[in-house]
């Protein structure tokens, strides 16, 4: 993957600048680079470059966007959404965010706590029943930060009846059921281990203290307040039936490909956790809200995207990670960048401002 300027100097290059990068990858994790809001004219075409010759290789399949001062200056598609129709990814093609979604829940638990509905110190047992003492005494800061030990270590659980759930509400109801069989899987604030069902626990009491369901909610406050007009939930046979949704598919050690409707990876909804699909222009708006004070406060802002936990740094140029309130920072050439990443079967998508 070497090229004029490669994809490791090119990560190299954030700055102060709103950056959103949303893809679908038949190799997770190729092409998240940023770019300085002074970055001269040759070096975005060698990002260029760099992204085009992934694609010419078969390692990315999806759209980059780069913005500077929240304006557009690279918009790029390559591959195939929907492999089986043909249909070509372009700029508003729809991708499956994965874990991004996490920043939308952390936001709507920060304007509830905002609007003093909610406090970060607030446990689980003080808005849910059902949980074990030793889990309901687990407070917000800590699912915010997965330092909760609730939950299992990965998504599903491998019951097959998960496969089954066939609305929302079934599939939120039916993983907190499980989540309040589950012993903890450490005292809570003696380590960090990342949880999707911290974020289910984390929904479920957005949707008790608001009055509307999690997915409401997030569409009303968080979506429209944005100006996201494509983004939603969309379940599972909505993505295999609506052309605007790109389609997951990963290779296998053998090269063959999976696809998404073949998958024992299919849930109707990966909820609070990682159900939200989105373009790159509508997480760009995202972004631009989010830095503008639009969905909570700047003070609010600066505590929901703040590292709390540290992480081991990835590769260079990373100098520093944490993980915040369902948001990723890191220091790059000695400047902030958050954001966070999410993956899946066939998905790979990072935000980065």
């Amino acid at each position: 993957m070497s090229t004029s300027v490669s994809r490791r100097s090119m990560l190299g290059l954030v700055g102060a600048t709103s950056l959103a990068v949303t893809a679908l990858a038949a190799t997770p994790g190729v092409a998240t680079a940023a770019v300085s809001p002074h970055l001269p004219a040759p070096d975005l075409r060698d990002y260029e470059r760099l992204v085009a010759d992934l694609a010419a290789q078969d390692q990315f399949s999806g759209t980059v966007l780069l913005a500077r001062k929240g304006r557009p200056a690279l918009v790029r598609s390559y591959g195939l959404a929907d492999q089986g129709r043909s249909i070509a990814n372009q700029p508003d093609t729809i991708f499956w965010l994965a874990s991004i979604t996490k920043c939308f829940t952390a936001l709507a638990i920060t304007q509830l706590v905002q609007r003093g509905t909610l406090a970060f110190t607030d446990t689980i047992g003080a808005h849910l029943t059902g949980f074990p003492a030793e889990s309901a005494a687990v407070t917000v800061h800590q699912l915010l930060t997965h330092t909760s030990g609730v939950g299992r270590p990965a998504l599903g659980s491998g019951n097959p009846a998960e496969l089954q759930w066939n609305s929302f509400e079934e599939v939120m109801d039916g993983t907190l059921d499980i989540i309040r069989q589950t012993p903890l899987q450490f005292i809570p604030g003696t380590r960090y281990a990342y949880s999707n069902d911290g974020f289910f626990v984390l929904g479920a009491i957005v949707a008790q203290a608001s009055g509307q369901s999690y997915f409401d909610y997030v569409r009303e406050h968080v979506f429209r307040l944005a100006g996201m007009p494509t983004t939603d939930f969309y379940s599972g046979p909505q993505v295999l039936t609506d052309r605007r949704i790109a389609r997951p598919y990963w290779t296998q050690p053998d090269g063959s490909r999976i696809d998404f409707a073949a998958s024992p990876y299919a849930p109707f909804t990966t909820g609070p956790a990682g159900g939200a699909y989105t373009t790159a222009s509508d997480l760009l708006a995202f972004a631009r809200a989010l830095t503008a004070g639009t969905l909570v406060a700047p003070a609010f802002t600066a505590l929901l995207t703040g590292g709390k936990v540290a992480l081991p740094a990835s590769q260079p140029p990373s100098q520093a990670e944490f993980y915040g309130y369902g948001h990723l920072e890191a220091i790059v050439n000695n400047q902030l960048v958050t954001g966070n990443k999410g993956g899946g079967p066939g998905a790979s998508t990072r935000l980065d401002v």
